[in-house]
């Protein structure tokens, strides 16, 4: 059961726009109740010497203090808490005898600004990819420079964020991000991630992707995989000359017509992107405070993977609960 509380999808027959999800709302609700927890989970922290002995093994320099475990904690929380706020979190986990010690500030900025986390895959070996972007907004900071002492506001750019996701059970893939007009576009990143993701072990079965994606090289990075990128409107065979997959699936767009097109496709299934993102912004917001490009852009990929890792646990210790009440039930 993906964590996102939906059984399983269904695309409904003649409604290839929009999935049709059949959500157990009691199991949904539970999930949600259980992402705070995870802000309060603290039974990591009791392999904490265990963790650094490990992770300091046949390292040179100045060993580490604080376990990868506390650090990855302090980066969900970082993105509703600045980092003399988690200080202050510390010290009270310290005091209440949670933790052996308390890093400070300066600490927590050299170790999560730098930190480029590890996205868990799910065991599945097939998946359907869903691939999108979105855009974060930087820091506002010189808004009242511009507005004290008449200085020209610079031209901002939003951080762009890529990601892929399991169609099916709306698992996050892959993430990442660029300063906008800084970086490849989202075809070239969406093509990186999926060969990134088949390194990993597992099989593609079907791609999605907007009108963003339609590119010859998406179509040449798919090999068996099947395809839903919806061809822009305005596309000709003759500028697919260097894709003959991409030519076939012109025609076969044409051909067709969208409606149809969507219904074969099941291209409503894209939506699992978008819907991460949507969840995703409500949650944490879409304003970025770092001020660094190099920060923007681990702090957006952070952003992805902390949203993630709540909608897991939650989906996890779900289940676990479930699983446990109806044993109760099947043995009173």
């Amino acid at each position: 059961m993906p964590a996102s509380g939906f059984n399983h999808w269904d695309i409904a027959a003649g409604k290839g726009n929009k999935p049709s999800p059949k959500r157990d709302w009691r199991s949904y609700n539970e999930e949600l109740v259980v992402r705070g927890e995870f802000l309060l989970n603290v039974r990591p922290f009791k392999r904490w010497k265990r963790e650094l002995k490990k992770a300091n093994e046949n390292k040179r320099g100045r060993p580490y203090l604080y376990p990868d475990s506390f650090v990855r904690w302090q980066a969900v929380w970082h993105q509703w808490v600045d980092y003399r706020g988690l200080e202050g979190i510390a010290r009270a986990l310290k005091a209440f005898h949670l933790i052996p010690r308390a890093d400070d500030y300066t600490t927590a900025w050299h170790r999560i600004s730098k930190m480029v986390p590890e996205i868990r895959l799910p065991s599945a070996k097939e998946l359907e990819i869903a691939a999108d972007g979105t855009g974060l907004k930087t820091g506002s900071a010189d808004e009242y420079l511009t507005y004290r002492y008449g200085r020209p506001e610079k031209t901002k750019k939003h951080v762009l964020l890529v990601i892929t996701v399991d169609g099916k059970r709306r698992k996050l893939l892959s993430a990442d991000a660029y300063i906008e007009g800084r970086g490849h576009s989202e075809a070239r990143t969406a093509v990186t991630m999926v060969a990134e993701v088949r390194e990993r072990g597992k099989r593609i079965k079907r791609f999605y992707g907007d009108g963003a994606y339609d590119a010859s090289l998406v179509f040449s990075s798919l090999r068996d995989a099947e395809n839903a990128v919806k061809i822009r409107t305005n596309a000709t065979t003759y500028r697919s000359r260097g894709s003959k997959r991409r030519r076939d699936e012109v025609r076969r767009y044409h051909s067709l017509g969208y409606k149809r097109w969507k219904e074969q496709t099941g291209y409503g299934r894209r939506w699992a992107a978008e819907g991460f993102f949507l969840a995703m912004k409500r949650k944490f917001g879409e304003d970025t405070s770092s001020r660094k490009p190099q920060t923007l852009t681990v702090e957006a990929v952070q952003r992805a993977w902390a949203y993630d890792e709540m909608a897991c646990y939650a989906g996890a210790r779900t289940r676990k609960g479930e699983a446990r009440e109806s044993t109760r039930k099947s043995t009173a």
